[in-house]
């Protein structure tokens, strides 16, 4: 039986979920079509997983150090991780309730579970049936990169996708990548008693992120026992009595073996777009993902994509907004479509101290050529991160010659949730003095905004002029 459609949306991720319940508010008869099950990467091997697992190994880190908080156990407690990946799965499982089938259908949105594949530019194919869209947005995430490296096919590795069902925690991880993904996941195991040792072929961590913040993040992990190797290129792997070798080589020619009992492949991403017959409905794409334009549409103008497989900016938050433009361009006439603006991209690695980044690098605003100031604020300068021994850290922002936010960067306790106050700035285009003018929450970290937002204020003060106004207006 053919299925007809106003809108089908391809993949149950962050960002497909998010499409298919807009179109389906807007009035559209929607379809969504998932390969496995609702949640996608996020919710199964992603950022639910890891976060839960990144509280457990916090907790771990305070059980360790009570006598900094004034406490002490009055017997002997001999920590047991072992059963941290049951409670992940835990934590998992609940979240994924909040999105079952039966709330979708409630609402008049059809769900196939099954493997979809093109057969012409308007008709899909699912478990031997034929399902029709006017307008299709496709959403179907992308994987861990596996790199051709030999000898990595011929041991049991570890990604993002199977670390989780891990019963018993390795005793020793070769960590292979150092992005956020496996640092955070370094971290956490780590701090679980797991002998970890990063291994990258470039010369630092995080290289997305600003550097002045990265290097206090990498002097936290290697004070925390983690090693880090950065500037190897990791030639084999050969399976050992105790797991795996690895055999390294650096930049001058020396060369090097490491053993571990598992490794982690953290290499990167790869989008999901094998089997969906995407020649046949005229669809473009290469290893990068499908070409798509300003508004989201691909080389097929009823087709609109979103997430991982339509950006650089893998995120489940960049995802839900690509759906949002998706969706209005794929419904509405092309006088109200919109472009998609990346301009005001924030993220957050959520290792300890986290690390948050919006808009530019000073790196990149130097290499721009424009002129521009940074401010920067110590996390010593907060109340809140005293009394919680949360003082590593800082902000830094930099600005424009008007006072205009180019970017935002944060090491610190809670660093994903201080930034919001500045990504409201930039993407207000409102000068970031004006987020001193705020009465902020006392005792809370995010009086580092305000802190940070005056420091330009203050820097006007010693000018001349400004002090010889402001002795003018005083009360004699």
């Amino acid at each position: 039986m053919n299925k007809n459609y106003d809108v089908v949306v391809i993949g149950a991720g962050a960002g497909g979920l998010f499409a298919a319940s807009v179109a389906n508010a807007l009035g559209a008869k929607t379809c969504i079509v998932e390969k496995t099950r609702l949640g996608g990467d996020c919710t199964w091997f992603g950022c639910v997983p890891s976060k839960a697992l990144l509280k457990s190994a916090q907790v771990a880190k305070y059980v360790n150090n009570l006598s900094k908080y004034g406490l002490k156990f009055k017997n002997k407690v001999d920590l047991d991780a072992n059963s941290v990946m049951t409670h992940v799965q835990g934590i998992v499982n609940e979240i994924a309730t909040h999105h079952p089938h039966e709330v979708f259908e409630k609402r008049g949105i059809d769900i196939i579970i099954g493997p979809p594949e093109f057969v012409d530019k308007s008709s899909i194919k699912v478990n031997d049936k034929i399902v029709t869209g006017k307008k299709y947005i496709l959403c179907t995430g992308s994987r861990p990169a596996i790199p051709p490296i030999k000898g990595l096919g011929e041991i049991d590795y570890l990604t993002n996708e199977n670390i989780f069902d891990l019963k018993t925690l390795p005793k020793s991880l070769i960590v292979l990548g150092g992005g956020p993904v496996g640092i955070e996941l370094s971290q956490a195991m780590n701090r679980l008693g797991v002998d970890v040792t990063i291994v990258k072929r470039s010369k630092g961590i995080l290289p997305k992120d600003d550097v002045d913040v990265v290097q206090v993040l990498e002097a936290s992990l290697k004070k925390e026992g983690l090693k880090i190797l950065t500037g190897k290129k990791t030639v084999r792997f050969r399976k050992t009595d105790k797991g795996v070798a690895v055999s390294l080589e650096s930049n001058d020619g020396s060369k090097q073996e490491l053993e571990a009992e598992r490794v982690l492949v953290a290499t990167g991403r790869v989008p999901n777009l094998e089997g969906l017959g995407l020649e046949s409905a005229g669809v473009k794409y290469d290893k990068e993902g499908l070409e798509v334009n300003h508004y989201l549409q691909t080389t097929n103008p009823n087709i609109f994509a979103c997430g991982d497989i339509a950006s650089k900016y893998k995120f489940s938050h960049v995802a839900a907004y690509q759906a949002s433009v998706s969706v209005r361009n794929a419904l509405f006439k092309r006088v109200a479509w919109s472009k998609v603006d990346y301009s005001n991209v924030a993220w957050a690695t959520f290792t300890d101290p986290e690390i948050a980044h919006l808009g530019q690098t000073e790196e990149e605003v130097f290499k721009s050529g424009k002129k521009y100031k940074v401010y920067t604020n110590d996390y010593t300068g907060s109340d809140r991160a005293v009394t919680d021994i949360e003082k590593e850290g800082f902000v830094k922002i930099i600005t424009d010659k008007k006072g205009i936010l180019l970017g935002a960067h944060i090491a610190g306790a809670n660093a994903g949730e201080v930034i919001q106050g500045f990504l409201i700035a930039k993407s207000l285009k409102i000068p970031v003095t004006k987020l001193a003018q705020v009465m902020y929450i006392y005792p809370t970290l995010s009086e580092l905004v305000k802190k940070t937002a005056a420091k330009p204020l203050f820097e006007k003060m010693d000018n001349p002029l400004i002090k010889f106004l402001l002795k003018a207006l005083r009360k004699k």
